[in-house]
């Protein structure tokens, strides 16, 4: 079950959309395939039942209704009547898993517990709701209250219900103890499906995860790129690619090669950024930077484990800079379909290594650069220059720009307005294109760096990625001006393509 819409929402600052909800939600049945979703808490917001609406009359629809799950309370009736007006078919009940939690949040007995739980229960199951229930902080009811936990789970054995749903509240489990107590509650109710829910903050929550599966847990609740409160939830691509590496006895419906897509638009949905060295959809996982390592590939893929880029969507890279040796830029190269002689390698390797050394970024794109200013070879005609602009941004006016560009020897003029200073370049270029029937690549995403502690004159690196012909390649400018630096780059993608 993937809970990123209902506990990786948690995460702080990130709140989705209702449209976005429904993207991802529609996303993780029909292309990563998981089994079920947690979409969200009832009764939280007005924006939250919108969000539900939109993607229950989508399930309904489409067969999926079944496995749309949302996070309900104890609260008599209150939270069935938001169920049967959302729509939603099951309900996920969170109760008490640890007596501390019972006797200091709530100020109830046991006995009182069970018996406003089952009549929750009972009420789902006559307005035609299935219920899983939650047993919340039931790890330091494990450690702590263990004759509490599993005097709950032998009145649960009673109710009409499909699941119970172990979770690591507060991400306390260490792997061992994650074996011991799932494996202690499946043999001790061997017909009942039982879910493991790992939480971070230890950063064994994918450790914890390969236990209770090993131990017997029936089911898991992952999050994309380990969204959640505190450190977050088990990541669902980690997760995934351990179980199907190490757990041979397991099978899993999830598709591999959708992780990587559905963690980037989650990315950009939530401005959650993760990690470039997150385990499976990091931008450098598959990055090798150590020449040595890059030699090692070419001989018998020395370097390589299970975890092959390819298997996820991906493609491994060979990173630019001080470590690099020669079997890197060479690789680069290859991709790039440039061939140089030993000699020539050499001189290239050694200014590589002199960038890296002055901490600037190497990417693949600038190697032809770097080729034709050290070779001073013809690997990068300036058949595109861009010769003069004028720039304005006015209150109350479009920003606009007056382009003069030269396209092998052949001189354009253009004037374009746009969002911003660089929007209205781009469209005046994309006039210029459109006369020599051509298309511009697709900027995919626009950086922009400055040095820590930079002042308003400091430099500006503003680094693009564009994608071309089935692939992405990045450029980058530096001036003092982002608009100016951005124009550099782009006129280094112009000569690029």
């Amino acid at each position: 079950m993937d809970t990123t819409l209902r506990d990786g929402e948690q995460t702080s600052g990130v709140s989705f959309s209702a449209s976005e909800k429904l993207t991802i939600a529609q996303l993780l049945l029909t292309e990563v395939k998981v089994d079920r979703i947690e979409i969200a808490s009832a009764r939280v917001s007005e924006g939250e039942f919108q969000a539900v609406k939109k993607i229950t009359t989508w399930a309904a629809e489409n067969g999926y209704l079944g496995q749309v799950e949302v996070l309900t309370f104890v609260d008599g009736e209150t939270s069935i009547q938001w169920m049967l007006t959302s729509g939603a078919k099951v309900m996920n009940l969170l109760t008490k898993g640890s007596l501390n939690h019972l006797t200091h949040q709530l100020k109830k007995t046991p006995a009182q517990h069970f018996a406003e739980v089952g009549k929750v229960i009972v009420l789902a199951q006559a307005n035609g709701i299935e219920t899983n229930v939650y047993l919340e902080d039931w790890s330091n009811g494990m450690r702590n209250s263990p004759d509490y936990v599993l005097a709950y789970l032998d009145f649960l054995q009673t109710q009409p219900i499909k699941r119970i749903l172990l979770p690591d509240t507060l991400g306390v489990l260490v792997p061992s103890e994650a074996y011991e107590y799932v494996h202690q509650l499946v043999q001790r109710y061997p017909n009942t499906h039982f879910d493991f829910h790992a939480h971070n903050d230890y950063d064994l929550g994918t450790a914890n995860v390969l236990e209770a599966v090993k131990a017997g847990a029936h089911g898991l609740h992952l999050t994309i790129n380990g969204m959640g409160e505190r450190a977050g939830n088990a990541p669902l691509a980690s997760a995934i690619a351990v179980l199907n590496d190490y757990v041979k006895e397991v099978s899993t419906s999830v598709v591999e090669k959708s992780l990587y897509t559905v963690s980037k638009l989650v990315e950009t949905f939530s401005g959650f950024r993760i990690p470039v060295n997150k385990p499976v959809v990091g931008e450098n996982v598959f990055t090798q930077t150590a020449g040595i390592h890059a030699d090692g590939d070419k001989k018998n893929n020395l370097y390589y484990n299970d975890l092959m880029p390819e298997r996820f969507g991906r493609e491994r890279k060979y990173a630019l800079g001080k470590t690099s040796g020669k079997a890197n830029i060479e690789n680069n190269l290859q991709q790039l379909g440039i061939k140089l002689s030993d000699e020539d390698l050499k001189k290239v390797t050694q200014k590589v290594i002199e960038l890296g050394d002055r901490k600037e970024v190497v990417t693949q794109a600038d190697l032809p650069y770097i080729i034709s200013d050290i070779l001073d070879s013809k690997a990068v005609a300036e058949k595109v220059q861009v010769e003069n602009y004028v720039l304005t941004h006015s209150k109350n006016l479009r920003p606009s720009v007056t382009l003069k560009i030269v396209v092998n020897g052949e001189t354009f003029e253009e004037h374009a307005q746009g969002d911003g200073q660089y929007d209205a370049f781009m469209n005046a270029l994309k006039k210029v294109y459109k006369q020599k029937g051509l298309e511009l690549p697709v900027l995919t995403d626009y950086a922009v760096r400055i040095p820590p502690g930079g002042k308003s004159d400091a430099l500006c690196e503003t680094i693009i990625t564009w994608g071309h012909e089935n692939r992405e390649f990045k450029t980058r400018g530096l001036d003092s001006d982002q608009t100016v630096a951005a124009i550099k780059a782009t006129q280094k993608m112009l000569n690029q393509i």
